[in-house]
């Protein structure tokens, strides 16, 4: 297989996008696919190759991106800028499309059963784009057992439950291919207590110990780092995860702060420190500090 997007262009650090898109640090696109359905229905899955990636002479450690907005908005483009970077580190990496949860007065709301969240459509969705990312990885040139997943906000939930929770399967997946991950990125991922009226999308009644090593990253003035994942970290304690789930926090930043420079970069610099640590990465970041001095406290 010969990837189509062979082009790699110095990382565009600051240009603004429109709306929304604004928000986040511009990057050039990479290669999409679709990994279900069709027609209006099809969801995509845009890919990040290395230079020169050869699938049938190398596999390498995969990652797979899931954007936030509240479960009901975003777009994949939020994690361009991450993909292509770690593309140009020698890593395959992915941001995914997924069904958006129903909004309220939807037909799709009133057919949900009492205590059932709206926000199950999207973790069925992650699942089944994590399985077609190791259904193809022979193809795409990954290695399925050292797949990366994450996503910010209610991508980092969906990431969580998509990759822990048994349930909330699409009957049309591969089974022979599970959702299990190495290792977790995830950016102010958005935990919430009213998730406990639904157990599919409640993933502190799915944390156990085994829960792979994790970079975590949170604003200190970003409300769900107190409302949310306060009560993940006192799970995490109970289950001696301190050492493998690192929080880093970002002094004085709010929610989504990651998306801006300079903390996409400073971020991005901790993300490959993780990742580097894990041996799936080799040599040093390719990005530099800020010269204004940001950086992140430790959250542990």
């Amino acid at each position: 297989m010969k990837p189509l997007s062979l082009i790699i262009i110095p990382l565009l650090v600051s240009s603004a996008l429109g709306g929304e898109a604004g928000k986040f640090v511009s990057a050039p696109g990479g290669e999409v696919r679709v990994y279900k359905g069709e027609g209006d229905k099809a969801r995509e899955i845009e890919i990040y190759f290395p230079e020169d990636h050869d699938p049938a002479s190398k596999a390498v450690p995969g990652i797979i991106m899931f954007h936030g907005g509240g479960w009901g908005g975003g777009d994949r483009q939020q994690f361009r800028n991450l993909c292509h970077y770690f593309s140009t580190r020698g890593l395959v990496a992915a941001t995914v499309t997924y069904q958006l949860a129903p909004k309220a007065g939807s037909d799709e709301i009133k057919e949900l059963k009492e205590g059932e969240s709206r926000k199950r459509v999207c973790i069925v969705d992650a699942k089944s784009a994590i399985r077609w990312f190791k259904e193809h990885a022979e193809e795409l040139g990954i290695d399925p057992q050292t797949i990366i997943a994450g996503g910010g906000s209610a991508g980092g939930h969906i990431s969580l439950l998509a990759t822990t929770n048994p349930g909330l399967n699409d009957p049309s997946d591969p089974v022979e291919h599970d959702t299990s991950v190495a290792a977790y990125l995830l950016f102010n991922p958005a935990l919430s207590a009213g998730d406990a009226t639904d157990s599919e999308v409640d993933f502190l009644q799915h944390l156990t110990a085994d829960l792979a090593p994790a970079i975590v990253f949170f604003g200190s003035e970003d409300k769900w780092l107190k409302n949310g994942w306060e009560a993940a970290s006192a799970k995490l304690s109970d289950l001696d995860l301190d050492d493998s789930v690192n929080v880093r926090i970002a002094d004085g930043q709010d929610h989504g702060f990651f998306n801006r420079q300079p903390w996409a970069d400073v971020t991005l610099i901790e993300a490959d420190g993780f990742l580097r640590e894990l041996g799936y990465l080799e040599g040093e970041p390719t990005l530099a500090l800020p010269e204004t001095g940001e950086r992140f406290g430790d959250g542990n």
